[in-house]
């Protein structure tokens, strides 16, 4: 069945325009309490006008000890509503819809670790020594989860079209789901079942204080890349324990290891999450998202009608290429212009506004 990446989709009863998802992306704008800046108005003004079907904001924490990064949004306080208004308000004018992405990071935190802030772990294991000084109790634990559903409840308040949680890459949920991670005792740790309460939780309080019909979304690293971690059978099982308590769709990606890295520059044409991505698709009935390594139309559109995913998500394409989505909707059907080179954050690092390193010549040694 051929299903055209322009082809209108419903997530729930949020209807998109097409099947392009912008995938939530750090873009170190926020200032330090985690609010938009001119910078983030100027992003993602140019991402609303480049016909993209669904816009996911970068990563934004749930409570000051969630934090990952400097530069990172927050949703902690509702302080933080009002700035993201003017944006939301701009995507809806060009046709778009937007969600933003919530995170706990967890031990997963350089910018608390940067600050001599010892952080609570899942489990204490010697590898995380420095980092974290204590076993989260299951006070904290059900505080988390609380800074969930009211960070959820703030990303409904200010407009946005839906939420999505990051349970990928290593951050909280990742560490909670991961055996790697989670050796704990009690209900929150040891079998299948305990690791992914404290996922089930969270979507299951989400939805009770959200509603039927706000579209809860999840990034959600299916397997680890890693010996003795997540497998991908665990991590399908729990898809489909999430769809029943309230997920609305699923964008596939990786929990705890390397897998998100081995997609090196120039290796355009490699999809590294196309097939665990599938085995999801098969397994439920909601709206599967495909990230990481595509780019160009035609792969897009031969894994839409191979039926391994209904919904197409790019990020550093959107950086080099902000208008890609009108570009190939036109009938332009080259290739991203993406090389995959990563230097699109050394411009960050550098002008404070993520943009292409090799548009802005740091690879000109290279041509």
């Amino acid at each position: 069945m051929t299903t055209s990446l322009f082809q209108p989709i419903k997530i729930g009863k949020m209807e998109l325009k097409n099947r392009i998802m912008r995938s939530a992306t750090w873009d170190g704008t926020a200032d330090r309490t985690g609010a938009v800046t001119e910078n983030s108005v100027r992003l993602y003004r140019e991402l609303s006008t480049g016909g993209i079907g669904l816009i996911v904001t970068g990563f934004a924490f749930v409570s000051p000890l969630g934090k990952a990064t400097t530069g990172q949004f927050g949703i902690d306080s509702d302080d933080l509503i009002h700035g993201w208004k003017p944006i939301i308000k701009e995507v809806h004018n060009n046709g778009g819809k937007i969600a933003m992405q919530i995170v706990h990071a967890g031990t997963n935190s350089g910018y608390l670790l940067a600050k001599g802030i010892a952080l609570p772990a899942v489990s204490i294991m010697p590898e995380l020594a420095e980092k974290a000084d204590h076993e989260m109790t299951e006070e904290e634990i059900e505080g988390i989860i609380t800074d969930f559903v009211a960070a959820g409840l703030r990303v409904r308040e200010a407009g946005f079209d839906a939420v999505q949680l990051h349970g990928a890459h290593g951050f909280l949920m990742s560490q909670f789901a991961s055996p790697l991670f989670n050796q704990r005792t009690d209900k929150w740790g040891g079998g299948p079942e305990n690791r992914r309460r404290f996922h089930l939780e969270i979507i299951k309080r989400l939805r009770k204080a959200l509603g039927s019909d706000y579209p809860i979304l999840i990034k959600f690293g299916v397997q680890d890349d890693q010996k003795g971690g997540l497998t991908l059978a665990e991590g399908i099982e729990t898809c489909r324990k999430m769809v029943a308590v309230g997920i609305d769709s699923i964008e596939v990606s990786a929990g705890i290891g390397q897998a998100i890295l081995k997609l090196h520059e120039g290796e355009t044409l490699k999809t590294v999450f196309r097939e665990r991505t599938a085995a999801v698709k098969r397994a439920v009935d909601v709206p599967i998202v495909v990230v990481n390594g595509i780019r160009s139309l035609e792969i897009a559109q031969d894994i839409l009608n191979s039926g391994d995913a209904d919904i197409i998500s790019l990020s550093r394409p959107f950086i080099r290429e902000p208008h890609l989505a009108l570009r190939w909707a036109k009938g332009e059907k080259s290739p991203s212009k993406c090389i995959s080179c990563n230097k699109c954050f050394q411009v960050l690092q550098k002008d404070k506004l993520v943009g292409c390193g090799d548009e802005m010549g740091l690879n000109a040694e290279k041509k």
